[in-house]
């Protein structure tokens, strides 16, 4: 056998361990205190989890209040993430998937048994990625619709649409 076939079968061996061993494909918990990165995505023990079925706008996405003023959602949404966070610890985050960009894909609970994405939806800080969610999050949209808390007491971009207009390329919402 050739050195580069060995070098290759070991590095090959390497990828195939470490993945088996990745906790969002081994279904491993992750726990632990959850800083946010932004209103959809925290970060736990240096791991990135981006939250399963959510969107939340992005940090630099601008809304319209119920008078018409606009405002930092994504930035609100990420605070509002961060204080829920923060009154009961720790998160526990239950892996389904990796994204296109590596992070976890995860369903995470407060210590208290609260879910995350539910009451970002219901809080209005977040829509029910019905894509990925499969509409787990429909209901508590729609209360949150219903009263117009947060995002929904005025108009705004869904976050999905947002980011693809800022790239300038077709939405896959």
């Amino acid at each position: 056998m050739l050195i580069g076939q060995r070098v290759a079968r070991l590095g090959l061996l390497t990828l195939t361990t470490s993945l088996a061993l990745s906790p969002a494909l081994a279904g491993s918990t992750i726990t632990g205190r959850a800083s946010v990165v932004d209103g959809d995505t925290i970060d736990i023990a240096g791991q990135r989890i981006r939250l399963n079925g959510v969107d939340a706008p992005e940090s630099w996405q601008r809304c319209d209040d119920a008078h018409g003023r606009s405002y930092r959602c994504g930035r609100n949404a990420a605070f509002a993430l961060g204080e829920f966070l923060a009154e009961a610890r720790p998160t526990a985050c239950e892996p389904v998937d990796r994204d296109r960009y590596g992070r976890v894909v995860a369903v995470c609970h407060r210590a208290d048994g609260a879910e995350v994405g539910a009451w970002l939806v219901e809080s209005g800080h977040a829509v029910d990625w019905a894509r990925y969610s499969r509409g787990a999050y429909r209901q508590a949209q729609d209360a949150a619709k219903a009263v117009g808390r947060g995002i929904w007491q005025g108009a705004f971009i869904e976050p999905c649409q947002a980011r693809a207009d800022r790239a300038n390329k077709p939405a896959s919402c």
